[in-house]
C-alpha cells in the first residue's frame, strides 16, 4: 500500500484517489460513452466506456486493493459479476455450492447456467472431510458463503481452499456478508472473491452493483475480456457512488457490528427466541472458526421465534425496522427468506437445508441501538397469540 498500512485508511485513500488532471480529491464521474483518439490506434487510454472508463478503473482498482488481489473489476449487480465468473466454466463443468446459498445463486445456476451444460451439486462446506467426498471429475469449481446466507453457516476458507485446489478446482467466495474490512478470502487461498456491492461496499441502499476480484494475471485477463464481451459493466455515477460509500465502509461497519452483537446477546436471551444464528455469539457453532479468518461476526443475523409467535404480526408491527429485500444500509431491514430472497430455491431443499418457514433475517442498521431492540421488543410482543 502507498504511504499507510491500514484498510481502515485504505477505503479513503486505495485505489486512484485523486483526480490527476486537476488535483481533485475525488474521482469525476467521467460520464462519456467514447473517446476523442489522436491517430488510427492513438489512444489516451480509452477508447469505449463498455472497455473501460475513468471512473470505473478508480473504484476497479480500490476494491483489488481492499481484497489484495491481482485486479478488480465492476459489475451493474452483483449477480452480473457471478455470472461474469462462472462464464469461464464450459459445457459440462459440475460447480459445487454452499448449502445455504444466496437464492440468486442458485437460481442462476439452476434456471440459466444449466441450459449451456453446466451443473451443480450443493455441497457440505462445513465439514470438510464431507466436502472432499463431493468432488468428482467434472467439478471444477466451487462458490463459498461464510458466513452463508441465511443461516450464517461458517466454512474455513483456507481449508477448503486446500482440498480444492488439490483437485484442480477454482475457488469462489462470495464476501458480500463480511467486505474486505471484516475477512480478505484471497489472503485465505480463495482465487476469486465476488460482492454484491449494493449491500455494505455502497452501504446507502442507493446503488446497484456488483464487483468481482482475481488473485493472478491469467483470471484477470480471462475475467476482462468477459466482462468486455457481455457488457454488464457499472456506469460512471454507480462507480462514483460506490467509490463514495466505501470511503466510510471502516466506520459504519464498526457500528454495525456494535449494534449486532447488542442485538444478538438480546434475541438470545429473549423467552420468545427459539434460535439465533450468529457467528459473532461464542456460543454459535462457527465462532471459533469465524474468529480464525474474520475480524469479528459480522452484521447478518438470523432468528426464529417459538411457535406461539406470529410472525406476520411481528413483520407488520416494526415501526423503525423496515420489512424489506436486501441488506447492508445505514437503516435496520428485516426479510423473510423463504418468501423472499430464497424463494427460488424449491420448498424441498429450503427445509433439507434448515431455512424454515419461521425464520427471520436481520441486517441490523447503524441506528441508536436502544432504538433498533425496542423496535424489535415491542413487535415481538404483539406476535405473541394471546
Amino acid at each position: 500500500m502507498k504511504g499507510y498500512k491500514n484498510i481502515d485508511t485504505a477505503v479513503i485513500h486505495g485505489g486512484i484517489s485523486v483526480d490527476e488532471t486537476t488535483g481533485a480529491v475525488n474521482v469525476p464521474i467521467y460520464q462519456t460513452s467514447t473517446y476523442k483518439q489522436d491517430g488510427l490506434g492513438k489512444m489516451r487510454g480509452y477508447e469505449y466506456s463498455r472497455t473501460g472508463n475513468p471512473t470505473r478503473e478508480a473504484l476497479e482498482k480500490l476494491i483489488a486493493e481492499l481484497e489484495r488481489g491481482y485486479a478488480g473489476f465492476a459489475f451493474g449487480s452483483g449477480m452480473a459479476a457471478i455470472t461474469a465468473v462462472l462464464s469461464l466454466l464450459h459445457s459440462g463443468d459440475r460447480v459445487l455450492i454452499s448449502t445455504n446459498v444466496y437464492g440468486g445463486t442458485f437460481r442462476l445456476l439452476d434456471k440459466v447456467f444449466d441450459h449451456f451444460g453446466i451443473s451443480y451439486t450443493i455441497a457440505d462446506t462445513e465439514h470438510p472431510q464431507n466436502y472432499e467426498k463431493q468432488i468428482t471429475a467434472d467439478v471444477k469449481a466451487v462458490i463459498i458463503e461464510s458466513p452463508a446466507n441465511p443461516l450464517m453457516t461458517v466454512t474455513d476458507i483456507k481449508t477448503i481452499s486446500d482440498i480444492s485446489h488439490r483437485h484442480g478446482l477454482l475457488v469462489i467466495v462470495d464476501n458480500t456478508f463480511m467486505t474486505p474490512y471484516l475477512q480478505r478470502p484471497l489472503e485465505l487461498g480463495a482465487d476469486i472473491v465476488v460482492h454484491s456491492a449494493t449491500k455494505y461496499l455502497g452501504g446507502h441502499s442507493d446503488v446497484v452493483a456488483g464487483l468481482a476480484v482475481v488473485s493472478t494475471k491469467e483470471l484477470a485477463d480471462k475475467i476482462a475480456f468477459i466482462q468486455n464481451s457481455t457488457g454488464g459493466v457499472l456506469g460512471p455515477f454507480d462507480s462514483f457512488l460506490l467509490i463514495r460509500g466505501i470511503k466510510t465502509l471502516a466506520v459504519r461497519m464498526d457500528r454495525h457490528v456494535e449494534n449486532a452483537v447488542k442485538a444478538a446477546e438480546y434475541l438470545v436471551s429473549h423467552k420468545a427466541v427459539k434460535s439465533v444464528y450468529y457467528p459473532g455469539l461464542e456460543t454459535d457453532k462457527g465462532y471459533e472458526i469465524n474468529s480464525r479468518q474474520a475480524k469479528n461476526g459480522g452484521v447478518m443475523i438470523s432468528f426464529e421465534l417459538h411457535e406461539n409467535y406470529d410472525i406476520n404480526v411481528f413483520f407488520e408491527s416494526l415501526e423503525l425496522v423496515s420489512l424489506a429485500e436486501s441488506l447492508g444500509g445505514a437503516e435496520s431491514l428485516v426479510c423473510h427468506p423463504s418468501t423472499m430472497t430464497h424463494a427460488s430455491i424449491p420448498a424441498d431443499i429450503r427445509k433439507k437445508v434448515g431455512i424454515t418457514d419461521g425464520l427471520i433475517r436481520l441486517s441490523v442498521g447503524i441506528e441508536n441501538s436502544e432504538d433498533i431492540i425496542a423496535d424489535l421488543e415491542q413487535a415481538i410482543e404483539k406476535a405473541e397469540r394471546r
